[in-house]
Order: structure tokens, then sequence, then C-alpha cells
């Protein structure tokens, strides 16, 4: 599923005071509440690079952007637009270049295809080869440069309301899973080489990291097992140091008698 799905109509949506007011009310399903409108700018421009075929060969309209937190919406002067779902966005920043001040995207062509949301039941080996991430980028352009830090805020609010699935479950999987597809028994630490180093940041992290790690299979010398054996050696000094001082005690109880 491409990232830009064409649309004739905005989606429905309502103010923070009226998200307010209908969350109070207790409504019968959460799921029915409109998304929130975090920031509506009039006279924008757009261009798409490659261009949109629902837009024919312009690349480049002009019209209303629409930062909702369920999707980022355009609707053009002609009364045609389209909308973007946060995950698929996978870089915005404020670009300041030759061509002007503007909102940088890039858009993720194959995100409704990595996360097994595309049309049709899935392709063979063959579409797997042929499928190659393609990235389309789209600029927005304000009226005026003052309300670029305004659509920046709004469109990271909303795109953290939306992490990618894709990402969490890669991170679990790194994270418990081996390439066996077994649960590891052991911790990797990172020593380096001259061709790898990690940044003062990075080596804090690590040592942070080996600090509250606690692996049970791989204990150190003289740790846990030699402890448990150093303290029951201990015990014995002290026994017998006891037993002595015991024995001296009747002894001279002994001879007074």
């Amino acid at each position: 599923m491409p990232a830009i799905t064409p649309i004739t109509t905005v989606p429905h949506y309502v103010s923070a005071e009226e998200h307010a007011t209908i969350v109070g009310s207790t409504p019968n399903s959460f799921n029915d509440i409109p998304a929130v409108i975090r920031h509506k700018e009039e006279n924008v421009t757009i261009s798409l690079d490659p261009p949109h075929e629902a837009f024919g060969d312009e690349g480049t309209r002009r019209g209303t952007l629409f930062v909702l937190t369920s999707v980022l919406v355009f609707m053009s002067n002609a009364g045609t637009g389209f909308q973007v779902e946060y995950p698929a966005i996978t870089l915005h920043a404020v670009s300041r270049g030759e061509s002007g001040p503007s909102i940088y995207c890039q858009l993720d062509e194959q995100y409704g295809a990595a996360n097994g949301t595309a049309n049709g039941a899935g392709g063979g080996a063959g579409d797997d080869e042929d499928a190659v991430a393609e990235m389309r980028e789209l600029s927005i352009v304000p009226q005026s440069a003052e309300s670029l830090e305004a659509i920046f805020e709004a469109l990271s609010q909303c795109a953290s309301l939306h992490p990618d699935p894709q990402d969490d479950e890669d991170d679990l999987d790194d994270a418990f899973i081996d390439a066996n597809g077994s649960a590891p028994t052991t911790f990797e630490t990172f020593n380096g080489d001259e061709d790898q180093e990690l940044s003062e940041v990075g080596r804090a992290a690590l040592a942070h990291l080996e600090s509250i790690i606690y692996d049970p299979h791989n204990l150190r010398p003289g740790e846990d097992e030699g402890g448990e054996e150093e303290e029951e050696g201990q015990e014995n000094e002290l026994g017998v140091t006891e037993g002595t001082s015991a024995l001296s005690e009747k002894e001279e109880t002994a001879k007074e008698t």
C-alpha cells in the first residue's frame, strides 16, 4: 500500500476542547471518537517527488494542511487531496534550503507491504525480490515562514502517537531471541577493534547496562558459588574458635573445683 492515499473529503475531526468534552461524557465506544486537529494551515504549497499519479504530472499543489492525530491530510483548492499515515513518514524536518523554508518529509512507499497491510493475500518470492524500498519526498511550504515551527511541533506530536509496530517487533526479537530462534543464555560484550569504536556516550551506556544486567548462566569466578564457599569457611573457623573458647571455660571451671 503506497504511503499516500488520495481522498476527496477531509476526515472528520474535532478540536481539543470538543475531544475533552466527548471523553468526559463517557462515550459508548472510544473507537468512535473523532481525531483531534493539532494544526491547520491554509494557503500552503506542497510538492511531491516523484509526482503522484492521482495528481497527474504536476507535483506541486496549493491548498490546506490538516495535522490530525490520526493522519496527515492535504486538501487542494481543486477539491482533491491525500492523507498519509504517520508510520509511513520516516523523516520530517524543517528545511531552510535555497528553495526556501519548508517542512521536508520522506515517505516510505513500502510501508503497507512491510506491515502486512498491502492489498491482496501476498505475493510470491518474485514479488519479494522485486520489492525495493521506494521513497517519496514531500515538501510543505507555508505562506508564512513563521508557521514552520508550529507545523513541525504538531507533526512531531502526532507522529509520536503512532510508533511503527514493525520496529517494536524487531526490538523485541533482538532482545529475547537469538539467530537459532531460542532465548540467549549469555550476554556478549563489545570490546571493539581497529575498525569499530564506541563513542564516549556509547561506552557510558554499555557500562550502565553491564552494571544492571545479571546473567545467572555466566557466573564470574569467585562470585556467588565461590562466595558461598568462603562464607562456609568463615563459619567453620568461627565454629572452631567458639568450640575452643567453650572448652577453655570448662577446663578453668574444673581447675577451680
